[in-house]
């Protein structure tokens, strides 16, 4: 069972049709760094992140990890650690993950980007929250109880489609 996510700001799982925000570029093929879009494509599910003080999880068929405080997410182009998971040092190297608004509270890496790791590709593909549905930087944002219904019913085999 896959989530697509189409351009009108609606992503599609099961039966069910659920509002969501998309990049503030729209969706394009080719996803650059900074670029402000979401990138297209088919893409595998990565780990569910999620702050252990704000949200109680029970049972899933997910890989999940408890956001730190210092943990992060580069994307440095430079930097050997693009893309990937890293001890937060500074907002120039990273994006901090533990953070004071509700966007992170929870939220789903999608793999775009990842297998090879193409330096200035996009980084950060996330499904994270929102509780006003404003554009993103690229990620794909929804509403909690939306997200609550979604990883209690996917596996690491489901896909995500974009576009």
């Amino acid at each position: 069972m896959n989530v697509k996510i189409k351009k009108n700001g609606f992503l599609f799982f099961k039966r069910n049709k659920i509002k969501c925000a998309v990049g503030k570029k729209g969706i394009k093929v080719n996803k650059k760094e900074g670029d402000k879009a979401t990138p297209k494509g088919i893409f595998s599910i990565g780990k569910l992140y999620y702050r252990s003080d704000r949200i109680k999880l029970g049972k899933l068929k997910l890989i999940k990890k408890q956001i730190k405080k210092n943990m992060g997410w580069c994307h440095n182009i430079n930097n050997r650690n693009y893309n990937k998971e890293v001890k937060f040092k500074s907002y120039r190297d990273a994006e901090k993950l533990y953070r004071n608004d509700h966007k992170y509270n929870i939220f789903l890496v999608i793999n775009a980007n990842n297998n090879p790791i193409k330096k200035g590709a996009g980084s950060a593909i996330f499904l994270h929250l929102t509780k006003n549905y404003k554009k993103t930087n690229g990620c794909i944002a929804i509403k909690l109880d939306d997200f609550k219904f979604i990883i209690n019913k996917i596996n690491k085999k489901t896909k995500i489609i974009i576009g």
